[in-house]
């Protein structure tokens, strides 16, 4: 037999340090919708979304802000 462990209640994350995390890594979103009527597909939607901060979007050399301004 297997024995089940306590979960750790010490390891605690805060929402602004998880905010953090994914802002300076990004994350992609995906998801379908998809409308049918008996089993015909009437309509299907593609959604993708990217969240990430800007600095980690930029090159090196730009996110300094020491460059030319975005346009």
């Amino acid at each position: 037999m297997t024995e089940v462990l306590p979960a750790d209640n010490d390891r605690r994350l805060a929402l602004v340090d998880l905010l953090d995390r994914v802002l300076a890594g990004g994350v992609v979103i995906s998801g379908d919708v998809v409308l049918s009527i008996a089993d015909v597909d009437m309509v299907v939607i593609s959604l993708r979304t990217l969240i990430s901060s800007v600095g980690s979007l930029l090159p090196a050399a730009e996110s300094d802000f020491g460059g030319d301004p975005i346009r």
